[in-house]
């Protein structure tokens, strides 16, 4: 495999990998390494080099706890300076090209995951030539999204929203750098999954952002988990007492082992669900500072910036969780009443729908299945439509559900569950030996979806408009006289509202997780 013969940044040369196929550029600095003095330290840009930087490699992934059901790769290593991305283009692209760029910030409940990991390699999506793929590293758990803020001290200060900041700079790279690797800044799509496509919906709402990227796509987006500034500052003390760290002396975080900070993420991660349903331990923080408002009052206040958007959830979305035994998603009628009631308790002015009206949408259903659903539609669904809704006021939405599940899936009773798009978004569709996923079939309907699916998102990230391949059903924008959904499937279908039974059984109240 050769280099690329070396790429000029706005920080120095790089040299990355040309296989004929595809040329890459890996572990890309974008950001100074966030330690010591800049952890919990909004990032700045990393020091100019002018000898040539090695891009053939990954970097590093953000600190997170081991978990069996993310591969990050061989080898991964994990370390603080994890602040680098890497860019995907088709061998025959040269500078000046103007390609469209689709940036990836990808999912894992803000404390798991790497845009290093083998489902986001990119060859696929980029062989054809019609676009760049950039993947982004971000700082994960407590060291992107805890909020010290509250414990600043004349000594000490700590910014908030790291994650997102951390975001913000990767973007202003590509808008500074993507020319040289063929790229039109001007044509830039941000799309992510779980957490990412949180992350996407939250910045469309964010000013700092503005300009940034022309087109988004959120998938399976939890757009409501973003968190008031007194929550998070309790989230803060909660982890501080698990350290042992006393509010006074808050500085010693700075020098704490990053293992440390790890496990007392995860003891965070897994008790804040467990006496809280349905919340998250980290999630964006409304600081009034970097993301002023709940991104769905800015969404519906016509706030969010004038990008087209593609949308959409899987149909199972909760069966992931329940299959893992997770503690982050509300699925027994106990837990979901205790959501509920803490809801009501937070938000007293808020009218919430009564469980008649609730059940309304879920008739005929057993009650695990019922529960199951419920969680999908609170934590998944309603906020797509809720956020399909007002934003279709500012600029294009396209609205989708993906329904495919491979005989396999069916049989483990996951169906489409959360994630389950994306090997197909990536066009890997079989990630090694142990992957199950098509050991009874699906792989000819499998591999005939992905290219549709591809087609859509590419040609998104070309000009806006999401089409298929040629006679493939024409998907419409979203809007009020007609909310047209794309249900993705063995055959596609396009159906007017599609969801009208749980927009009158939910009603129009956004239902915030504070």
């Amino acid at each position: 495999m050769a280099d690329d013969g070396g790429v000029e940044t706005t920080n120095g040369p790089v040299r990355g990998l040309d296989d004929g196929i595809t040329k890459s550029w890996r572990g890309i600095r974008y950001a100074a390494p966030p330690v010591g003095p800049l952890r919990w330290r909004a990032p700045t840009p990393p020091e100019p080099w002018t000898d040539v930087a090695d891009a053939t490699v990954f970097g590093p992934v953000a600190p997170q706890p081991s978990n069996p059901v993310i591969r990050l790769g061989e080898g991964a290593v994990h370390d603080e300076d994890c602040l680098s991305l890497n860019v995907w283009a088709a061998a025959s692209v040269e500078a000046g090209d103007e390609k469209p760029v689709m940036v990836w910030v990808h999912g894992g409940a803000y404390i798991f995951g790497s845009s290093n990991q083998p489902l986001y390699d990119a060859r696929a999506l980029v062989s054809d030539g019609d676009v760049i793929v950039v993947t982004i590293n971000y700082r994960l758990g407590a060291l992107g999204f805890l909020d010290l803020s509250g414990f600043r001290t004349d000594e000490r200060h700590f910014d908030t929203n790291l994650a997102l900041r951390d975001i913000i700079l990767a973007l202003e790279w590509v808008r500074d750098n993507i020319t040289a690797f063929g790229g039109d800044p001007d044509r830039v799509t941000l799309f992510g999954e779980s957490a990412g496509g949180s992350i996407v919906t939250t910045m469309l709402t964010i000013p700092a952002a503005r300009g940034l990227f022309a087109r988004a796509i959120a998938q399976s987006a939890p757009a409501t988990s973003v968190y008031d500034s007194a929550r998070a500052k309790r989230v803060a003390t909660t982890f501080l007492e698990k350290l042992g760290v006393d509010e006074a002396d808050v500085g010693v975080l700075q020098d704490l082992p990053v293992d440390q900070i790890v496990a007392a993420g995860l003891a965070l991660f897994t008790d804040v669900p467990a006496t809280s349903p349905g919340t998250l331990a980290f999630a964006p923080t409304v600081d009034r500072d970097l993301l002023p408002d709940y991104p769905l009052a800015a969404f519906r206040a016509g706030q969010s910036h004038p990008v087209a958007l593609i949308i959409g959830t899987n149909k199972d979305e909760a069966a992931l969780f329940k299959w893992m035994k997770s503690p982050l998603m509300p699925i027994t009628p106990d837990a979901i009443r205790a959501m509920f009631t803490e809801i009501a308790s937070e938000q007293p002015d808020l009218k919430l729908p009564s469980e008649a009206e609730i059940g309304s949408a879920y008739s005929g259903m057993k009650l695990k299945a019922a529960g199951l659903a419920v969680a999908r539609d609170i934590g998944f669904r309603m906020p797509t439509i809720w956020l399909a809704e007002a934003h279709s006021a500012v600029a294009p939405v396209y609205l989708y559900r993906f329904d495919w599940a491979t005989p396999m899936l069916r049989a483990l009773r996951v169906g489409a569950t959360h994630a389950t798009e994306l090997p197909y978004v990536w066009g890997n569709l079989v990630m090694g030996r142990k992957d199950i996923t098509f050991k009874l079939g699906g792989l000819k309907v499998g591999k005939a979806l992905s290219a549709r699916l591809q087609n859509r998102w590419v040609s998104f990230a070309v000009d806006g408009h999401p089409r298929g391949l040629p006679g493939d059903l024409e998907w419409f924008p979203y809007e009020r006289d007609q909310r047209a959904t794309l249900v993705i499937d063995r055959q596609d279908s396009v159906i007017d509202d599609l969801d009208r039974d749980l927009r009158e059984a939910w009603g129009d109240d956004v239902l915030n997780f504070l």
